[in-house]
């Protein structure tokens, strides 16, 4: 075929149709871009795990359908990591975050290994941040920045990596209000995570703190040469520097928390009341979030502040990692802030267990989880390795002792007698008079329930004592000893009646003013002489003023023991079984 010219005339169509692209392409450059639309991210949080691989044969109470409640058995960390990926598979995009005690006072099979298995079970989770808790400093600084850093290095009475090299935590510990000899915070103390891209890209900062009374809840020498700040100020701090780094959102993880009232319900907020309340009255506008602990309790609040366009969002999912809670926030990256926010705790459904009200087995009110397979082996070696030492039978007891009422108890119960009295026997030869137990010191599951035969087992011993504190021998006025009893109810910390040994009893009435509620003291029938002199028996930790004891520290003539749970241990190691002292020793006189 051959090849024919085009003349100029043909070419004009042509022409035509590219100048009017051009044209066009230029009429749209003069139309501006849709901005960027809001950005979804989850945050989903936890509280007080205190090393809970196991399930810890606690339920979740919940109301029912009948208006009556009834508990959900939860928890485990095979479970837990199981509800976390459900509830990342409803967020594009998330982040995992804790808000203290992840570690410390744990289960056996977990302390026994100075809670790397703890600490393992989260890296596989995929925690992202924890802040430190109190409990985080049980063992002291040197082993707190191992479990960050990783190795083998020893701090404690225990052989570290006794299973398996220690790698250390893979996600990030946060601690805006505890500061070093060099005026350093410990571990940072803000950590951020960023989502989309380009102009839709949004930033999330989080701030992480334990309560500033930290110091008060561990042994003196475990926070030698740190400092632990207010708060609200340290929060403060850190939500302007987030702020100024381009922090479209504000989230913070404080160890710190309150208790609400009447019936439980892990979404409620009725009647909210604790130490948190100062501090978030405090809070920057800035703050967005706040994820809270301590307390152990759930709940799910919004709280109206002045200074603020919006309420501020307060969450806690409990304790043991039974609840996770699951947080939505809606962030306009143009604005550069949250522009919706809501939150659930969800519940950690997970094996049925007998407790001694009955049966406490699944329903399919809430979702069931399945142990996530690569977590329960790994949580599996480290209960395995364990059983040489938790299945020993070490003591006999004629019956269960409890201490009622969980940790929002101030009683010790025939358990912390119990305990008391096991103190004052392997004291005598420094000679101890009287013992003394903190309720608060007796960890889950607050129970001692023997076999059929009445043994008991090492493990159960140690869950209830998992502290390896010294007793104390020191010598106190009767003037001391009511002061020092004062203390336990003079509002200046959670109600606490410390429980005594076999042969002293007390009774205190909170109608009178403080400094004046402890209206007797005996001591083998006879009242306690104020100028007299006592011997008294107490763990290291209290005689250093721990739990807010401060008056112990007047102790003199101080005398080391054995270790807290080697006494129990031989206290009840004989046989017949041990009876369990059931008797009130601290009575509540207070009018009705």
């Amino acid at each position: 075929m051959s090849h024919i010219p085009r003349s100029p005339l043909a070419l004009r169509p042509a022409r035509a149709i590219v100048a009017g692209l051009f044209a066009a392409l230029a009429a749209c450059a003069t139309v501006p871009a849709a901005p960027p639309p809001p950005v979804e991210v989850g945050i989903l949080a936890i509280n007080d795990f205190h090393g809970a691989i196991e399930p810890p044969r606690q339920s979740v109470f919940m109301p029912a359908p009948d208006g009556n409640t009834f508990g959900v058995p939860a928890g485990g960390a095979a479970w837990l990591a199981s509800a976390v990926d459900a509830l990342r598979a409803g967020h594009r995009h998330s982040v995992t975050v804790s808000a203290g005690d992840l570690t410390s006072a744990s289960q056996f099979a977990s302390s026994l290994f100075l809670d790397e298995p703890a600490v393992g079970a989260m890296n596989l989770i995929g925690l992202d941040f924890n802040a430190v808790g109190n409990h985080e400093f049980d063992r002291g600084r040197a082993e707190l920045l191992r479990l960050q850093t990783g190795g083998c290095d020893k701090h404690t009475r225990r052989e570290p990596c006794a299973v398996e090299p220690f790698a250390g935590a893979r996600f990030r510990y946060l601690a805006a209000n505890v500061t070093t000899e060099s005026g350093e915070t410990l571990f940072p103390a803000t950590g951020t995570r960023t989502f989309g891209t380009g102009a839709g890209a949004v930033t999330v900062g989080f701030v992480g703190l334990t309560l500033k009374g930290t110091p008060g809840l561990v042994l003196p020498e475990a926070v030698a040469g740190l400092t632990f700040d207010d708060e609200a100020d340290a929060i403060n701090r850190a939500a302007d520097s987030l702020r100024a780094g381009g922090a479209d959102a504000v989230v913070v993880l404080v160890h710190q928390g309150g208790r609400t009232s009447g019936d439980p319900d892990p979404q409620g907020c009725d009647g909210l009341a604790g130490e948190i309340l100062p501090i978030l009255d405090r809070v920057s506008p800035k703050v967005d979030v706040v994820v809270s602990g301590h307390t152990h309790w759930a709940y799910v609040c919004e709280r109206d502040l002045p200074g603020r366009s919006s309420p501020l969002l307060l969450t806690s999912a409990g304790v043991y990692g039974t609840l996770v809670t699951d947080i939505t926030l809606t962030i306009d990256p143009v604005a550069s802030r949250v522009v919706a926010k809501k939150a659930a705790n969800v519940i950690v459904q997970s094996v049925p267990y007998t407790a001694t009200s009955g049966v406490r087995g699944n329903t399919d009110l809430v979702p069931r989880f399945e142990p996530r397979p690569d977590v329960a082996a790994y949580v599996a070696r480290f209960v395995e390795a364990s059983k040489s030492f938790s299945a020993r039978k070490v003591g006999w007891l004629a019956g269960p002792a409890t201490r009622a009422g969980g940790d929002a108890s101030r009683e010790g119960g025939a358990l912390g007698n119990l305990i008391a009295d096991a103190q004052l026997a392997a004291t005598r030869g420094a000679g101890a008079q009287i013992a003394f137990m903190n309720p608060f010191g007796i960890r889950a599951p607050h129970v001692l329930d023997p076999d059929a035969d009445g043994a008991l087992t090492f493990a159960q011993l140690y869950q209830i004592q998992p502290f390896n504190n010294e007793l104390v021998t020191f010598s106190l006025t009767g003037a001391e000893l009511k002061a020092v009893l004062e203390q336990g109810f003079d509002d200046q910390a959670p109600l606490q009646a410390l429980t005594p040994s076999q042969g002293f009893a007390y009774r205190y009435d909170l109608s009178r003013p403080i400094g004046q509620r402890i209206v007797g003291m005996t001591l083998n029938g006879k009242p306690v002489d104020p100028a007299a002199t006592y011997r008294v028996t107490v763990s290291n930790f209290l005689a250093q003023g721990g739990d807010s004891f401060t008056l112990f520290a007047n102790g003199r003539d101080a005398v080391r023991g054995a270790v807290d749970v080697e006494a129990l241990q031989g206290w009840i190691a004989s046989k017949p079984a041990r009876r369990v002292p059931d008797e009130n020793r601290n009575v509540d006189v207070t009018p009705n």
